[in-house]
């Protein structure tokens, strides 16, 4: 795939957004690298369609986070679009959750699209007790295999699935997640797929005039399929960067970028190409690391010769204790100058264990500093009853906001047992699926004599006890009713609480929290205007920009994280080279100073935790490698220096 550079054939940022939000050639198709002004020329676009007089309510933007969506409507208010608000802008997941929501498609599909969080898809696994499915390792790689074939579409092959045990599990699956009213994640979008398919003339079908899809690169197939869907009478634009494809663990199809115009010849493309973001020291370091990756095209950035320099530092530290401090008191020393805000700084660590102790070492230098890793709030084991408080919570908040979720109901019975007690809640089950009873009615009349269920004598005390939480916290709201679920004390809390932070006091009822929790957890966004250092995965600052941005855990086994061995060789080089982006979206998030950082040991129960190869073990700690990456940046890349060295004459 070969693109005519535009930007030097017109007035750059402006020549090109406007050519974008002109064309009446459909599809459109824009690529776009970090820093280049693809927000901008998007929010052009649909400027242009509102002053030509589009119908809003007929323009569908989907966008990657809740908060672009949020950040394109408020930028078009700005602008003077006071029609901006009616566009619809949103994520495809939400839309999908919202078209399965409609009462005529659950009757339509008979399912119900309760989305199943990762600790409760736990019991699933659990409860698929059949000798031929393996053990609970197996039960897990059947699941995820099933997914990925949704994702990509291989379900829809002749005879899927063929192996017999195959269908006996899909069986068992599909008859759990009814029972238990919900359903995976990774069906929600081919779910919908499905149902538009099979209704030629849904309404959603026919709803817009024009379809924008920002970040095209990271869907999978099964959602480039629903687009098309969506906008098969409509004016199709979409937006991209296949350097940016960092999602393959959900199944991503970056290719369908590239493969766009051979679907439809009619295509016409639009490059931007020049970095307005990043420092001329970056860019360069930027195009060195990427074209190592042999599954791209060869598009290179342009770095503006307007822009600074940039100030990058490659630092090494002794222990993960010398870096956080180290890296605290340089960030420090930037605020306090006046040389960036806290709300722009950046500091990116592969794994929560890494960012954690900086963001510490941040407050207690009185810099305000907050961690977003809301993907692991519900981690912990749940067969260990101190192990799976946030778990037990956030059940908890599920049940006062919605009395008869079942899943909810099936994990708080289970919390603490080794066996998660699946045996009893088989034979809740089983019963319930007989007499056509609720479970939790079911439950309530066996604790008060009116019925009886042999061996559930663990599920019916754990029933009771939840009762009686309930009933605690049934007509509490505000921060009550937070406080009651989220005690401040508990660190396990802190990232519920700051969630929770986001609600005005007087809508804080258990509706509002649950949604709002679930929604974090599941489309995780998030703020950019802020007054406090964001430390953050690498994954979550997709799409943020900072004046100072820190990527620490530059080691091997966390950048890059190595493949499996035993995938095949051709899987394990696309799994590298995603790494490789990862690491090209981290650098390219700064404007002006970006630190890389490594530490030359770990304790060795750590690296164990996160993945991290021990090459010495002497009880205690393990040497560490520095990520092959760094050699990879090219000739602006300075110099590694010890970290004493970066905070030399900073008190």
């Amino acid at each position: 795939m070969t693109l005519p550079n535009y930007n030097r054939w017109d007035d750059g940022i402006e020549g090109v957004a406007r050519r974008i939000a002109e064309t009446e050639q459909t599809p459109l198709r824009v690529l776009a690298g970090p820093g280049t002004g693809k927000s901008f020329s998007l929010m052009r676009r649909v400027a242009r369609l509102l002053q030509t007089g589009a119908d809003p309510r007929r323009i569908l933007v989907c966008t990657f986070t809740r908060t672009a969506a949020q950040d394109l409507t408020k930028d078009l208010a700005r602008i003077g679009m006071e029609q901006a608000t009616e566009v619809h802008a949103g994520t495809l997941h939400s839309l999908s959750f919202s078209i399965l929501s409609k009462h005529i498609v659950l009757q339509l599909t008979g399912r119900n699209p309760r989305p199943l969080l990762s600790f409760e898809e736990k019991f699933l696994v659990d409860d698929l007790i059949n000798p031929e499915f393996g053990g609970v390792r197996d039960r897990q790689e059947r699941l995820s295999a099933f997914t990925a074939a949704w994702s990509r579409r291989q379900h829809e092959e002749p005879g899927w699935p063929l192996d017999r045990v195959d269908r006996l599990f899909q069986a068992d699956l599909l008859q759990w997640l009814r029972f238990h009213e919900a359903m995976l994640i990774g069906e929600i979008i081919p779910e919908t797929l499905q149902y538009l398919q099979n209704n030629p003339l849904a309404e959603e079908r026919q709803l817009y005039d024009h379809v924008l899809v920002d970040e095209y690169q990271d869907l999978n197939r099964a959602e480039q399929e629903l687009v098309n869907l969506l906008a098969e009478n409509s004016a199709l634009t979409i937006v991209g960067d296949e350097d940016q494809s960092i999602y393959s663990f959900k199944y991503a199809y970056p290719h369908g970028i590239a493969e766009f115009r051979d679907r439809r010849p009619e295509t016409h493309d639009e490059n931007l190409s020049d970095c307005r973001r990043c420092p001329q020291s970056i860019v360069s370091m930027a195009n060195s690391l990427i074209a190592n990756n042999r599954i791209r095209t060869n598009r290179m950035l342009n770095p503006l010769p307007t822009n600074p320099q940039g100030e990058v530092n490659v630092v090494q530290w002794g222990s993960l204790e010398e870096e956080a401090n180290g890296i605290a008191r340089f960030v420090a020393h930037k605020i306090h100058s006046g040389e960036v805000r806290a709300g722009n700084v950046l500091v990116l660590a592969p794994r929560q264990k890494l960012g954690k102790p900086i963001r510490d070492a941040l407050i207690n230098l009185h810099i305000p500093a907050h961690s977003f890793y809301q993907d692991s709030a519900l981690e912990g084991n749940p067969r260990h009853i101190d192990q799976c408080n946030a778990q037990q919570a956030f059940a908890i908040l599920t049940l006062l906001a919605k009395p008869d979720d079942r899943v909810s109901l099936r994990c708080y019975c289970g919390f603490g047992s080794e066996t998660l007690n699946r045996v009893e809640w088989a034979a809740l089950r089983e019963y319930c699926q007989r007499t056509g009873e609720n479970p939790m009615d079911v439950l309530e009349a066996i604790s008060n004599g009116n019925a009886a269920i042999p061996r559930t004598d663990n599920i019916t005390a754990r029933y009771q006890e939840l009762r009686d939480i309930l009933q605690r916290l049934n007509g509490l709201d505000g921060q009550v009713l937070v406080d009651g679920l989220f005690p401040g004390d508990q660190e396990w809390t802190t990232s519920f609480r700051l969630i929770c932070d986001q609600i005005e006091d007087d809508r804080k009822t258990p509706s509002l929290l649950h949604e709002t929790i679930l929604n974090a957890l599941i489309q995780p966004e998030l703020p950019t205007d802020v007054d406090y250092v964001r430390v953050m995965s690498l994954y979550k600052s997709k799409g943020l920009t900072a004046d100072l941005v820190v990527i620490t855990g530059c080691i091997q086994g966390l950048i890059p994280t190595p493949p499996n061995q035993e995938l095949p060789l051709d899987l394990q080089n696309e799994l590298l080279e995603e790494q490789r982006r990862l690491f090209y979206v981290g650098i390219t998030r700064t404007c002006q100073t970006l630190i890389l950082s490594s530490i030359t040991r770990l304790p060795t129960n750590l690296a164990y935790q996160i993945g991290v190869p021990v090459l010495r073990n002497d009880r205690r700690y393990t040497d560490t490698i520095t990520s092959p990456f760094m050699g990879e940046l090219g000739p602006r890349r300075p110099r590694p220096i010890p970290g004493n060295t970066l905070i030399r004459g900073i008190p």
